[in-house]
Order: structure tokens, then C-alpha cells, then sequence
């Protein structure tokens, strides 16, 4: 598989160098560890932080989220390896305004153990904090066991939300719960059609028949529940669509935000192709698409596919999707 990087290595360090050459306006690194970012205005005196993090190869993903509406700092693994407890410390330390820090991240075992680590070191330096974990990948566990579920891309509309309540002056808790209830109404699902490429190996992390597709694959390779045949585009998005509306139990009058997010290497023009039928099938339910994002927002390397998220919308929460917010990945006016 070719790539363009140079010592396998020093991969995620160099990647993390172009991000904080490009945009410097809007992020820094709070000391000499390049893994760690934050708000270039970092920290906010009064401001509840938030703090994100786990592995690298899913960009724009964790470190493309800090900016002022979104997260303020984040710190980051190997590829698909979760990042220190002494990292998401340093982060802690460096966006803590006197208000608390929020942790907010994905539902993976590493990420969880040494979120719970800088937990208790914060704990001692005096700074409070709370954690909510993003578990929206209704294809790992069933609705009965949803708070053990994978985070996958729904996690963005928590990062939106839970950063506009944190921008506006919320406290810790009040911060804490919007980002609980966000991820309680959000729900994803995936399809892989290729495998990732790890820099470190040139190895692909799983194997798919050139004409298969895996329907519920998590964004690290993890098993799905169904391996066939490629579909349509149609019967695709037929698939994920009907497990997210019967988990939300969204009826005819309900609202939703959308997003259709690409993995990696799925061109643009197959996401709104996507798009397409998940409005057609939305508007025959009598639901409205209040708010939609079609791109690239949590990827997996290089994997072929795609995932759909719905969001379940009342005016609270659409309000706070649509104010500003601005990182070197994410602008909304």
C-alpha cells in the first residue's frame, strides 16, 4: 500500500507539526509535548474546559475539534492507541480556567483507563471534573446496554453542543449534562468496503472480498453484524438508516440533525449520493431534517465506507448546534 509519510514512526508527530504550522491562529501545544493541543486562547479564565482524546488515524476527529465553541484541548495516542494518563493531565492543566474540566470521548477500553487516571491526578491538583463518554454505534451493543456501546462520529454532535454550553457560561455540571444528553439521543451506523492500512505495518488491520461489504464495522476494524454481497448506494443507506430511527424511536413531526460522514477514502460524491436517500426515506417518515453535515468528520485511515448519525432534535439542542463555533477543521458562523 503506498503512503506518503516518511519514518513510520514519526508519523503522527509530523502530521501534528503540520497542523499546528498551518494553524497557528487556532491551536498550540501547551509545552513540549507535541501530542497535546489546545485553543490557541487556551485557557479561558471562568470557562469550563473540555477535554478530548484517544488514537490517531481517524482526522479530523479528536484533534481537529479544539477551537473556540468545541473543544479547548485534546491529546493524542499512536494510531488506534489510546494517549497517556500524564497527556490527558498536561491537557487538563493547560485549558482549566477555574471551572472544571469536561472529559469527552469515545467508549474504547485504553481511552477509558487513563481518562479515569488524570481523573484522580486532577482530583489531586484541585480541579474538578466530570466524564461523559460518546457511545452511539447502535451496531456493538443493543439499546438495553446502550452506555456500553463504541463511540463512533455521532461524538462531533456532543462536542457541538457540549462546547456552545461551555462558550455561553454553563457550569461544569450543566456542561456535563447537555453532553449527556446529546449522546443519549444520538445514534450511528457504519459500512466498511475496504480495510485500513497501518503506517507502522503496511498491513491491512482486516480482510474484505473485493465485492464485500461489512454493515455495523467499527472505525478500527471491529467485527460488524453483517458480511455480504456489495449493495446499492440505496440499499445501503436503507440498512443503517432503519436501526437508528427504531433506536431512536423517531416518529412522523420529530426532528433530526444528520450526518453522513465518509471513513477516509470514500469520495464526496458517494456521501450526497447517500445523503440523498436518507432525506427521501426521512421525509416519507414525516421527519424533518432540521440540520445536516455530509464529509469527513471521523475517519479511519483510508477505509472505504461510510457511517449515518442522527441526532434526535428538540429547540435546546438545535440551538446549540447552530452556534459559532471554529477550529482548523469545523466552522459554523
Amino acid at each position: 500500500m503506498k503512503k506518503i509519510i516518511n519514518e513510520p514512526l514519526r508519523f503522527v508527530d509530523e502530521f501534528l507539526e503540520g497542523i499546528l504550522l498551518a494553524h497557528p491562529d487556532l491551536v498550540k501545544t501547551p509545552g513540549d509535548d507535541p501530542r497535546i493541543l489546545v485553543r490557541a486562547d487556551a485557557p479561558v479564565a471562568g470557562k469550563v474546559g473540555i477535554v478530548t482524546g484517544g488514537g490517531s488515524g481517524h482526522l479530523p476527529l479528536f484533534k481537529g475539534y479544539v477551537g473556540k465553541g468545541l473543544c479547548d484541548g485534546v491529546a493524542i495516542g499512536n494510531v488506534f492507541s489510546s494517549p497517556s494518563s500524564a497527556q490527558v493531565f498536561e491537557a487538563t492543566k493547560a485549558v482549566d480556567g477555574g471551572a472544571g474540566v469536561l472529559y469527552l470521548y469515545g467508549n474504547y477500553g485504553g481511552d477509558v483507563f487513563n481518562f479515569d487516571l488524570s481523573v484522580d491526578l486532577a482530583e489531586l491538583e484541585g480541579i474538578p471534573t466530570r466524564t461523559v463518554l460518546g457511545c452511539d454505534d447502535v451496531a456493538s451493543q443493543p439499546k438495553e446496554r446502550a452506555a456500553d456501546r463504541r463511540g463512533v462520529a455521532g461524538i462531533i454532535f456532543a462536542f457541538k453542543a457540549a462546547g456552545a454550553a461551555a462558550e455561553r457560561g454553563d457550569s461544569l455540571d450543566e456542561v456535563a449534562a447537555v453532553a449527556q444528553d446529546i449522546v443519549e439521543n444520538t445514534a450511528t451506523m457504519g459500512v466498511g468496503l475496504t480495510p485500513t492500512i497501518l503506517p507502522t505495518t503496511g498491513k491491512p488491520s482486516f480482510e474484505l472480498a473485493e465485492r464485500e461489504m461489512e454493515i455495523g464495522i467499527g472505525i478500527h476494524g471491529e467485527p460488524g453484524i453483517h458480511r455480504g454481497e456489495l449493495e446499492s448506494a440505496d440499499e445501503i443507506a436503507d440498512h443503517l438508516l432503519a436501526p437508528l430511527m427504531a433506536d431512536l424511536s423517531l416518529v412522523a413531526g420529530d426532528r433530526v440533525a444528520v450526518l453522513v460522514n465518509g471513513l477516509g477514502a470514500t469520495p464526496l460524491e458517494e456521501l450526497y449520493v447517500l445523503y440523498r436517500r436518507v432525506h427521501q426515506n426521512l421525509a416519507a417518515a414525516g421527519i424533518e431534517i432540521a440540520k445536516n453535515y455530509v464529509g469527513e468528520y471521523a475517519t479511519s485511515l483510508e477505509m472505504a465506507g461510510a457511517s449515518i448519525s442522527l441526532l434526535k432534535l428538540n429547540d435546546s439542542r438545535l440551538e446549540l448546534l447552530n452556534a459559532a463555533a471554529r477550529s482548523p477543521f469545523f466552522i459554523e458562523a
